[in-house]
């Protein structure tokens, strides 16, 4: 009879534990969006090398978003398609990837709620990968004066940056 108070004891302080961490998703949110940003970014630079076309990334504290050009925002006919056919379609996705004009086929993220992204170079980013994968500045035409990026992704107790490499375009 004692032990069965005791393992009841245990389940019911586990439960607890793990009751509260089911509820604060913040910190699974922002390692989602930073496993997601990097899988974008790689994307960009592998899709840029396959079709050998600059494919731009526009990237801001609010979220990121792929096109075929520079052209801010993007034209409905110059968005990158998601590879898996749809963007996650959440709140945040929905608030920066067009608002009303959204499209779910357009591979564009907004941060999650309780989620915050820093950015190297301030407020925004735009840059382009070439048909040989190397990042560029978005209103640069050949001679790169793109000195890298860092994404900063912080969620609860998460902490992640994600980088693109100036010379390479390597996203690590």
């Amino acid at each position: 009879m004692v032990e069965l108070i005791i393992v009841i004891s245990l389940i019911g302080i586990l439960g607890a534990i793990g009751a509260a961490r089911f509820f604060n998703r913040t910190g699974f949110d922002a390692a989602a969006f930073a496993e997601q940003g990097t899988a974008m970014l790689r994307y960009a630079q592998k899709l840029a090398i396959a079709q050998n076309r600059p494919v731009y990334v526009q990237a801001s504290t609010q979220g990121i978003g792929l096109c075929y050009s520079a052209a801010n925002p993007c034209a409905a006919n110059d968005r990158v398609d998601a590879p898996s056919g749809s963007n996650s379609g959440s709140t945040g996705t929905r608030a920066f990837c067009g608002g009303a004009a959204y499209a779910p086929a357009w591979d564009c993220e907004g941060v999650p709620a309780g989620v915050s992204m820093s950015l190297s170079s301030g407020t925004a980013a735009s840059f382009y990968f070439n048909g040989l994968g190397r990042p560029y500045l978005a209103a640069d035409t050949g001679d790169s004066t793109f000195t890298g990026l860092s994404l900063t992704i912080k969620g609860d107790k998460f902490n992640r940056t994600v980088s693109v490499a100036q010379e390479t375009g390597h996203v690590f």
